[in-house]
């Protein structure tokens, strides 16, 4: 009799006896493996600089970083609810008031410190792409990031389609030296992601100036001013984002910001972001030039065509007036009984008319 089957039944029996023996943990009772809510997009722990295997939860990879040394969790998420808000704020120990910050989105950008919580907020930006611009036309796309920094957690809290935070991770991840630092070495990969956006989206609204600028200058001119005020719309949206970050940036580069090992990693940052500004505001005086520009075209369009309607309406008032002189029927008119009167009287109106268009056309005026 073939005896196989009997042994896999004990073989399994005995390997499932002993995963409830090992399951068991100071209670007596197995503790089952958590899994992180759906807002979660990434939750590690990191070891000196590196990433330690699997993707825990992040009550779990946080009792782990607090007990290691040089360790450190970095835990990231998208649109949380309250809920999940609510349960990440009592794992970590952030205060009501940090927690209700993070759940809100539009922030100005700006650092605060929290006791030991450090709370910075940057907006994010993306370009839209579009066939052309219209006086409806989403040209950039912002949101806005917010990073949790304490001594052993980086939480970073995103809001809105734009700034994903997935290729930050990947980067980091391969510089374990830079790492290392701590949760201050997140904070440095999301703003220096953020400023490289603003550049690359920069970049895009230039073109879409020249593009603009051409249409405006052109000798058919075609560009609608709603489609100029809808573009300069975008860029003062996109300037909200850009610019107010310069003064939390400056903080971060004084003394009691973040590790010194990271300091020379701010400045290069801030010197990008000053590029930044200076090619935003850049885009949003020339903006202001060409919506200018295009008024005076309206103006001088305008005073052209009001120019050529008095011109022909002097041209009608001649032939009205010459009408009207002799439809009076009076017994005593000029050439009222010659002959050729009615001739005469269509050749000298037809003569004045001839004579004031020529007039008007030689003044510019038609």
């Amino acid at each position: 009799m073939d005896q196989r089957p009997v042994r896999d039944r004990t073989g399994r029996g005995v390997r499932a006896l002993a995963r409830r023996l090992l399951g068991r943990v100071e209670g007596g009772s197995p503790t089952p493996r958590r899994s992180n809510p759906d807002a979660v997009v990434d939750c590690a722990v990191y070891v000196n600089g590196r990433r330690e295997p699997g993707q825990p939860h992040y009550a779990d990879a946080y009792a782990r970083a607090r007990h290691g040394r040089d360790t450190f969790v970095w835990l990231g998420l998208h649109d949380p609810g309250p809920a999940v808000l609510a349960a990440v704020g009592q794992t970590f120990g952030l205060d009501e008031l940090t927690v209700e910050q993070a759940l809100a989105d539009g922030h100005r950008p700006t650092v605060q410190r929290q006791g030991p919580v450090t709370l910075l907020v940057l907006r994010t930006a993306g370009y839209v792409e579009h066939d052309e611009l219209t006086d409806t036309s989403e040209v950039i796309d912002t949101g806005d990031v917010m990073v949790l920094l304490g001594d052993r957690f980086a939480i970073t809290v995103r809001h809105g389609a734009a700034g994903a935070l997935r290729s930050v991770r990947a980067d980091i991840e391969r510089r374990p030296t830079l790492l290392a630092a701590g949760p201050w070495a997140v904070a440095y990969a999301v703003c220096a992601r953020m400023v490289d956006s603003y550049l690359e989206v920069a970049g895009h609204v230039e073109r879409d100036l020249e593009r603009v600028e051409e249409a405006v200058f052109a000798r058919d001119r075609t560009t609608d001013i709603q489609h100029i005020y809808q573009l300069k719309r975008e860029v003062v949206e996109f300037k909200r984002a850009v610019l107010p970050l310069q003064a939390p940036m400056r903080t971060l580069l004084e003394p009691d910001g973040p590790p010194r090992a990271l300091h020379r990693w701010f400045v290069d940052v801030d010197g990008r972001l000053s590029r930044a500004v200076d090619r935003v505001a850049a885009y949003d005086d020339l903006l202001t030039s060409i919506v200018q520009s295009r008024l005076a075209q309206l103006a001088v369009e305008q005073n052209n065509d009001m120019r050529k309607i008095a011109a022909w309406a002097a041209i009608a008032a001649t032939q009205t007036g010459i009408a009207g002189i002799y439809g009076m029927n009076f017994n005593h008119m000029p050439e009222l009984a010659w002959r050729y009167g009615y001739a005469g009287a269509l050749t000298l109106m037809a003569a004045a008319a001839l004579f004031l268009y020529r007039l008007f056309r030689r003044s510019g005026w038609l």
